[in-house]
């Protein structure tokens, strides 16, 4: 009897999965080897301690395309562009490099500028043209950059907007503080939740990113909902962990797609975008 035909004789019998475990061990082994190895270069390499920065896979990269292409209606061959384009600013990308290094909390912060994800944020910006972006959740301010970065491109093209970034730490936002960018953000200290309520006009694009907990996110939502412009758009990064914006698309009539990024060398499973429009 040849190889082939006696581990299919004995797939049949009781003794399968002792003959199996070898080949599964094997596997496991190398699969959880290359995690280690890959959190043990992060943490030699890396100062972050949360909101992990990384790049997205090629395949990844090519998903985001297509998420914003469907959810923004748009061709995919001008999101690809839009992708290009903030990747290749180098004046943003020198900007942020310089603020981290001048910053007093430089030593929890990499020097290389990763955007992931945010890249999807900046195309969806510049597809959609918003008159007012507001954004919860700042810590460093690097989404907020990117936000403002493609407001400012916008606003070249005739389509000008403005970004209110909310948040309660009045630490936050050091890297959005800086012309050109700074010329288009309105940094406002303070609960999310009651800052939505107080804003005074219409809101284009809203993106959750704050305090991750289910009652907080759907807490904003419901904030936010008064104060929307019609056709506006709702986003949150906290699609892989709460249905939260699904559960609000749904009561609100809305269309609900999500993407889940896939971080490249990186040992963080990765976050991603869940959209409602």
């Amino acid at each position: 009897m040849d190889a082939t035909k006696l581990r299919r004789a004995i797939a049949r019998t009781p003794l399968a999965p002792v003959a199996a475990f070898p080949k599964r061990l094997a596997r496991v082994a190398r699969h959880d080897a290359k995690v280690l190895r890959t959190s043990a270069r992060w943490l030699v390499t890396s100062r972050e301690h949360h909101n992990y920065t990384y790049e997205l896979t090629k395949l990844s990269r090519h998903h985001l395309a297509w998420f914003v292409s469907v959810v923004c209606d748009v061709p995919v061959k001008q999101v690809r562009a839009y992708l290009n384009e903030i990747e290749t600013d180098e004046e943003l990308r020198g900007h942020i490099e310089r603020a981290t290094a001048a910053a007093s909390r430089r030593g929890l912060a990499d020097k290389h500028v990763r955007y992931a994800r945010r890249i999807g944020w900046y195309a969806i910006v510049r597809a959609r043209k918003p008159a007012h972006v507001v954004e919860t959740g700042v810590d460093k301010g690097l989404g907020s950059c990117v936000l403002a970065a493609a407001l400012l491109r916008n606003t070249a093209e005739g389509h000008p907007g403005r970004l209110t970034s909310l948040d309660i730490n009045p630490e936050a936002g050091y890297l959005a503080r800086a012309t050109p960018w700074a010329d288009v953000v309105d940094l406002v200290i303070g609960d999310s939740v009651a800052s939505i309520g107080a804003l005074d006009r219409p809101v284009d694009l809203f993106l959750h990113d704050s305090d991750h907990s289910r009652v907080h996110e759907k807490s904003e939502f419901e904030a936010v909902e008064a104060k929307l412009a019609p056709g506006a758009m709702l986003l949150t990064d906290n699609v892989t962990v709460t249905n939260v914006l699904a559960e609000h698309a749904e009561r609100t009539g809305r269309r609900f797609l999500a993407y889940r990024e896939t971080p490249a060398r990186h040992w963080y499973p990765g976050d991603g975008i869940g959209v409602a429009w």
